[in-house]
Formats: C-alpha cells, sequence, structure tokens
C-alpha cells in the first residue's frame, strides 16, 4: 500500500515530530480565525520556548551525566508539553519551562541502570503541578476542533508502530470503565450517551492514548505487558468519571503510575557495546559482533533499539531497531544490516564503523520468538531478505540447545549472492530445519539453479509443504511482503493465530 510505503521511509521518531508540528500549525491556524480560543501568538512562542529550554536543559544533563543525546526525542517531548500546558502566554512561561527542564532532568536522573521509567512529558508536567497546586495540565489539544486531526495522524502513528491492540485495550477499559461509573451515579440510560460525546468531541484521551501512552522507551516491549499496562492507564484515567471514589487521578498521574508498572513487568538492558569484529557477507550485508560483560537474557528472534551518535545526523535520526542474530546465553551480541543505495547518515556511520567503536544497544523487545514444546510444533518460516536475521538467532539457539524440530525454511531473494548465514542454515539441516530457496528475479537465476523461482506464493508453499494446514506460519521481511503473504496464507484457510508476523517499530535506510 502506497501508505505503508510512505510510513516505512520515515523512522517513528520523526513522523512524530511532524505530526506535533502539523497539530501546532493547525492550531495556530484555527485560533487566527477564531476556531480556537488562543492567541496564535502565544502558541508559536510556547513552542519556540519549550524548544529553547528543552534543548539547554537536555545539553546541560546530557554533559553532567556524560550521556548520548537524541535531539529528535527532546523536540517531541518539548512539543507534547506544550499540547498540556495552558496556552496564556507570558502567565503559563514558568509553568512552560519549569516543566521542560523537569522533563529533560527525568530522561537523566529519574532512571533505573540508565533507563527511562517514565514518559517525559507526563513526570514533567505533573512533577510542577505537585510542586506547585495552581499549575496544572489543561490537554488543550483534546478540543473539539482539533480531535479529527489528533485521531487522524495519531492512527497514522499507530500504523507506523504496530500497537494497536495495545491502543485498543486502552480505550476499552476507559470506555467500560467510565460508563459503569455514569451507571453507579444514577446516569445509566445517559451514560453511554454522555461519555461518547465526552470521548468524541473534548477529551484528552485520544493524544493520551495514541501519542504518548505508545512511546517505545517507557512502554513495555512485548504484547501481553503492552496489554496490561494499557489496560491500567485506561482504568485510572477513567477514575476521573468516579464521583463516588475517594481516588482519582489526572491523564498524566494515570501514565506515571502505568510506567512505575511497566518497567516491573518487563526487565530493560542499556548496553554501551564495542565492536568485536565486522564480517562482510556480501556486497551490501554486514554482520557486527560485540563482545557481552555477561550473558543477556533475550528470546532468540527479539530486536533491540540501536542508537549510533554521530555528527550530521540527517532526518532519519540516530537510532534503528535491528533484530538480534546471535544465540541466548552467549557472551557475545550481534546484528546483520543491509545497506543500499542513498544510506541515510546513520547507515553510513554504521558501515563505516571501526573495531573498538561503540555503540549503545537497549529497549529489547518484540514477540517473533519460538513457540515452547519447539520439538513437538511443526513449523515454517518464510523469510524475505534481511528478513532471516530473526530466524538465525532462533536456529543458533535450536543448535546451541542441541533440538531437534520439524520447521521449512522459504528463504526468498533477489539474487543468490544475496544469500546470508548459509552456513547456519545448512547446519542446521541436521537439527530438523530444512531450508528452500527461492529467486524473486528470473534474470538472475543460475544455469544450474534446482530450487525455486519467482515470488513466494500458495502454489509454492503447496508445492514444498504438502501438510502446510498443520503448521503454524512465521513470516519475516519487508512489511509489504509481509502484509503480502499473511493475506495470502490467510486465503489458504490458515486461521489468523497460525500466523505469526515480525515486526519492529522502526525502518529507515
Amino acid at each position: 500500500m502506497f501508505i505503508d510505503k510512505l510510513l516505512n521511509s520515515i523512522t517513528m521518531y520523526r513522523l512524530t515530530l511532524y505530526y506535533l508540528i502539523a497539530l501546532l500549525v493547525l492550531a495556530a491556524g484555527f485560533s487566527a480565525i477564531g476556531l480556537l480560543p488562543y492567541n496564535p501568538l502565544d502558541i508559536a512562542i510556547d513552542a519556540f520556548l519549550a524548544v529553547i529550554v528543552s534543548w539547554i536543559a537536555n545539553y546541560g544533563f546530557a554533559k553532567v551525566v556524560h550521556a548520548t543525546t537524541n535531539t529528535e526525542s527532546v523536540f517531541i517531548t518539548a512539543l507534547i508539553i506544550v499540547c498540556l500546558v495552558p496556552v496564556a502566554f507570558p502567565h503559563n512561561a514558568l509553568f512552560l519551562a519549569a516543566a521542560c527542564i523537569f522533563a529533560m532532568g527525568s530522561k537523566y536522573l529519574m532512571t533505573i541502570e540508565k533507563q527511562h521509567v517514565f514518559n517525559p512529558a507526563a513526570v514533567g508536567v505533573l512533577g510542577i503541578s505537585l510542586l506547585s497546586p495552581e499549575h496544572v495540565a489543561t490537554w488543550w489539544m483534546g478540543t473539539p476542533i482539533m480531535m479529527p486531526f489528533v485521531l487522524i495522524g495519531g492512527l497514522l502513528l499507530l500504523r507506523r508502530i504496530r500497537r494497536e491492540a495495545m491502543v485498543y485495550v486502552f480505550f476499552a477499559v476507559y470506555l467500560v470503565a467510565s460508563i459503569v461509573a455514569f451507571s453507579i451515579q444514577g446516569t445509566f440510560f445517559s451514560s453511554f450517551l454522555t461519555i461518547s460525546q465526552v470521548l468524541l468531541f473534548h477529551s484528552p484521551v485520544w493524544f493520551l492514548g495514541l501519542v504518548m501512552l505508545t512511546e517505545p522507551l517507557t512502554a513495555p516491549g512485548r504484547k501481553r505487558p503492552q496489554l496490561v499496562y494499557a489496560g491500567l492507564v485506561g482504568l485510572l484515567v477513567a477514575t476521573e468519571q468516579m464521583r463516588f471514589s475517594p481516588i482519582s487521578f489526572t491523564p498524566e498521574e494515570a501514565l506515571v503510575i502505568g510506567n512505575i508498572a511497566a518497567y516491573m513487568m518487563t526487565p530493560r538492558h542499556r548496553l554501551v557495546l564495542a565492536l568485536q569484529n565486522k564480517v562482510q557477507l556480501t556486497a551490501d550485508t554486514f554482520h557486527y559482533i560485540f563482545k557481552l560483560a555477561e550473558p543477556l537474557a533475550f528470546k532468540s528472534g527479539q530486536y533491540m533499539e540501536w542508537t549510533l551518535p554521530h555528527h550530521k545526523t540527517d532526518s532519519r535520526g540516530n537510532r534503528r531497531y535491528f533484530s538480534l542474530v546471535s544465540a541466548p546465553k552467549s557472551d557475545e551480541i550481534a546484528i546483520a544490516v543491509k545497506f543500499y543505495d542513498n544510506s541515510s547518515s546513520y547507515k553510513t556511520k554504521l558501515k563505516d564503523l571501526e573495531i573498538g567503536e561503540e555503540i549503545i544497544a537497549s529497549q529489547l523487545g518484540g514477540d517473533f520468538t519460538l513457540p515452547r514444546n519447539i520439538e513437538k510444533k511443526k513449523l515454517v518460516f518464510i523469510a524475505g531478505g534481511i528478513g532471516i536475521t530473526p530466524y538465525i538467532s532462533m536456529i543458533e539457539h535450536i543448535v546451541s540447545e542441541n533440538k531437534t524440530c520439524n520447521i521449512t525454511m522459504l528463504y526468498s531473494l533477489k539474487s543468490i549472492n544475496d544469500a546470508v548465514f548459509v552456513d547456519v542454515l545448512e547446519k542446521a539441516r541436521a537439527h530438523g530445519v530444512n531450508t528452500v530457496y527461492t529467486i524473486t528475479s528470473k534474470d538472475a537465476v543460475p544455469n544450474d539453479w534446482e530450487w525455486n523461482v519467482g515470488m513466494i506464493d500458495a502454489a509454492i508453499i503447496q508445492k514444498e509443504i504438502p501438510d502446510y494446514a498443520e503448521r503454524m506460519f512465521y513470516i519475516s521481511g519487508p512489511q509489504l511482503m509481509v502484509q503480502a503473504l499473511e493475506k495470502t496464507i490467510r486465503d489458504m484457510s490458515i486461521p489468523k493465530k497460525k500466523i505469526i508476523t515480525d515486526y519492529f517499530p522502526g525502518f529507515a535506510g
């Protein structure tokens, strides 16, 4: 789809930044023509002040603690705070500036093992509100005229990050809890209409759920904890409707409490790693190996966020998500990266990374992992190009544990020269992992080629895997390929619950 091609061409962080800028520009425009009760100049000054104060504060805190900084996240936090605090310059200037400083400080001082615990914007606004009760967040972005734009942009973000279930649970719990609260208070028949009006026309929950709840740095990295976290925040936000309860929580309080629960549910890691070895696998693919001080606890098939500070960072930022290709319990951690023409400044720096240079790995996550009792399962692995990487981690685990499985791997390549980790795949045949190769470009087929030619489709699956109806399918590769194959397999009467697709929040060349 066109929209997916567009979204995949930009990092999640940059998309969020553009979205927030668009919201504030629209708000200023609506204010100028009288559709919002604000001064458009106040909105512009607030945004400028927040960005400048946040940048200076972030720079200062980073210098003090000798930490790597990310300029995009600074700007995102600053603009979110502008969307939360009252628009009334200069009366709001102290609150706005203090919230930005508090938010930046939380990134470096309110951490555990140098890992974020709290959403910076939420804890920044909350911290100043607790110190000065007359200063409270108004969440003014949740107004009727802005609601369609908050929703449209938020849904694009949600499609980019692929955390729909998490947001659905948040809204479902909020809606049900609010209706119950209204009903208990004696407004049973009007409760649904009332809460619907609040949700649709004047509520911070859209902005909270679509923009702030899903932030990768403070939300769990796996699906089940994500759903618990989302449900908890939704329930806490709904307490504002419970006038019979002695306790209620503002949206920022609910999110901060949820952040604590998220941290308790999922371990987080921040590793500063020095490059130990770099191996060129193909003309444009490299294998990066880093030494670990101690083995990292993870499940084969998971990914991490990799931050690579460098000068003249372009619009695609200094962070990427890469699947791990090493086995759990190893004293090494490794990734494999494919490089493209017109690579980003990040990829250019990574390609030139020298032995001993450092990169930061954090935010372990992902549910694209092996099922329990793998030796009793019948699986199909489908890989497109560099989408082979999570499977390599799985196979390394299977081999290291000396397991015997029943797995057929369909490995799709443009050319045989693009094949990577063939030695690992061939070694895995002795453990029941049988790889079948497919070349998609007819012009690239060798004269002695004995495998398949063309895109993986129903015919190839039926030919190579006669018992496909009994198997669970895993699909990893370019997002458009994954979507197309998922549809193909569903059309083969395979239920959705037996199809596992790989996704991690961020791709940019």
